[in-house]
């Protein structure tokens, strides 16, 4: 049997060798690797001195950069590693960036667990997010932390929570920051993700809203563009909530929608998109939406460009204890092993 004996690995790094260095080190307390991969070997932020990838680190764009950024702040936030960059290199742009994606990343842990200085850290990470702002202004992440932070607002109370929306049938809410990214980084795939998880956060019933927003975002992308994925992801999210209200949930991947969705990121991601440096939840997404759709060859492709790698989501929206990773990853390997045998 195809897969037999593989074991997936669930790491966030996934095929970026040099960003799993870099986890190991601050894992350890240390910020050299960090540094090193953000700042470039001359310890000059990008390769203008003033923020941004930087070719010679291997993270040649700007969507690397976020993806780097972005995982290393989900270990920094437990430490004070980069509060201690910061004050060894005052001014470094790059540091100032990680200093405001930990900032969010603890506003988010905090507002998850109804923490008491969960408003004081959301606004200590709103000013982190301005002074990265300042400090390098071509870089998107900051903006893309705002976007973060204002899915904590799903009321729209905050300034710029509540503007009009780009085209019908989508909500008022912080377009013009999702803007602001856009206008640095074209179609930047977590600056996207991030609005979805305010549009997520303004309901908890039917999701039509995000529907409407996941289709926008995708009809405007380019080809080879991970936003086809994100409709992929409103329909795991439904299925989710579904959950023990829905007769006959495997039907909800057969659906001819569902099957176009699958197809359509397929043919217009997945293969044109550079796979070694796509996200592992896109492409675990992708599989899976494949597979539902009993599209087994195409999901067979999907899983060989994944390697060892594997996410638990979605496969866990598939157990009936999402919590068990043990789970999910039956799940998957099931899957896996059901495409791969043709």
């Amino acid at each position: 049997m195809p897969g037999h004996g593989f074991r997936p690995v669930f790491h966030p790094a996934g095929h970026d060798h040099a960003l799993r260095h870099a986890l190991q080190d601050l894992r350890t307390g240390r910020w050299g690797e960090m540094a090193r991969l953000l700042e470039g070997p001359d310890g000059r932020d990008g390769p203008d001195g003033h923020g941004g990838p930087d070719d010679r680190t291997g993270a040649g764009h700007w969507d690397g950069w976020t993806r780097r950024t972005q995982i290393l702040a989900t270990v920094a936030a437990g430490t004070d590693v980069v509060h201690t960059w910061r004050a060894e290199r005052p001014g470094s742009a790059a540091a100032s960036v990680m200093h405001a994606r930990v900032a969010v990343e603890r506003a988010v842990r905090a507002h998850r667990a109804g923490h008491p200085r969960a408003r004081a850290l959301r606004q200590e990470a709103w000013t982190a997010c301005r002074e990265a702002a300042d400090r390098a202004p071509a870089d998107p992440v900051p903006w893309i932390c705002l976007l973060a932070l204002a899915a904590l607002d799903p009321r729209g109370d905050g300034a710029g929570h509540r503007t009009a929306p780009p085209a019908p049938m989508l909500p008022p809410g912080p377009w013009g920051v999702l803007a602001e990214a856009e206008k640095r980084d074209p179609y930047n795939r977590e600056a996207y993700h991030r609005m979805l998880q305010f549009v997520y956060a303004r309901t908890e019933g039917p999701l039509a809203e995000a529907v409407n927003y996941a289709q926008w975002a995708a009809a405007s992308a380019p080809r080879g563009s991970a936003l086809h994925a994100l409709p992929l992801y409103v329909r795991a999210e439904r299925y989710r909530r579904d959950r023990g209200h829905e007769h006959a949930l495997d039907l909800h991947w057969v659906a001819e929608d569902a099957v176009r969705e699958a197809r359509r990121a397929m043919d217009t991601w997945f293969l044109f998109c550079a796979v070694p440096e796509a996200s592992q939840l896109d492409l675990n997404h992708l599989a899976h939406a494949l597979f539902g759709a009993l599209c087994f060859a195409d999901a067979a492709r999907v899983f060989e460009a994944l390697g060892p790698y594997y996410t638990t989501a979605p496969w866990a929206h598939r157990t009936p204890r999402p919590a068990d990773r043990a789970l999910a990853e039956e799940v998957f390997l099931r899957a896996r092993a059901r495409c791969l045998a043709g």
